[in-house]
């Protein structure tokens, strides 16, 4: 088993350089960083929050510069674990996921954090840019046009539950069910681990 330590959005290659790392963090750095050969990964699971979270400088089009993204950082504990800089917090974003995903080629995902949406009445996601009214077909490569890009969003009613001692997938309210499936759907990969909590065993594992 191999862990990344850095989002894919920080790989030094793919990433939105030059707000990136200086090593592979996508799966390539399996191969060039260990010297794994490519044949024998057949298992690659994408690490996503429930939204979307950065640190630092960068472009970031769904960022929430309000209360909710102030309630999202309190709740979800979003800052720096040795410089305790607040992380910049916003919706999550479908777009950057599904980049992610070209690169990775993700088998499942592991959502977490879905325990720190709780409460919000509606909650968006990004399913879509759009630059000067066209639509992109993908993640833009160029940092001016990702700064300028108009994002479109998918309103998913909330829950208000405490969903920290669920197990199951069918013992989530059934709006938190919906959002799951929406990301389900709309990757094409399946969110097989659910984060919940912050405790080790605040997991649900929806099997293969």
């Amino acid at each position: 088993m191999v862990e990344g330590a850095n989002a894919a959005m920080l790989d030094i290659d793919f990433g939105t350089y030059p707000f990136v790392t200086s090593s592979s963090t996508t799966i390539g750095g399996c191969s060039t960083g260990l010297g794994i050969p490519p044949s024998k990964v057949n298992c690659s699971v994408g690490i996503v929050k429930a939204y979307t979270t950065r640190v630092g400088a960068g472009p970031f089009p769904t960022e929430l510069l309000d209360e909710t993204g102030e309630q999202l950082r309190k709740i979800g504990h979003e800052f720096g674990t040795t410089t305790g800089r607040p992380r910049r917090c916003g919706w999550l974003d479908l777009v950057v996921v599904q980049y992610g995903h070209m690169l990775n080629d993700y088998t499942y995902l592991n959502l977490t954090k879905l325990d720190v949406l709780s409460g919000l009445k509606d909650i968006l996601v990004a399913v879509a840019y759009k630059l000067n009214g066209k639509s992109l077909e993908s993640f833009p490569s160029d940092l001016d046009e990702l700064a300028a890009v108009e994002v479109e969003y998918k309103s998913l009613p909330g829950w208000t539950e405490d969903i920290s001692s669920c197990r199951t997938f069918e013992s989530l309210p059934v709006a938190a069910q919906n959002y799951v499936r929406f990301i389900d759907e709309h990757l094409g990969v399946k969110c097989r681990w659910i984060g919940v909590g912050a405790g080790r065993e605040d997991m649900i594992d929806r099997g293969a």
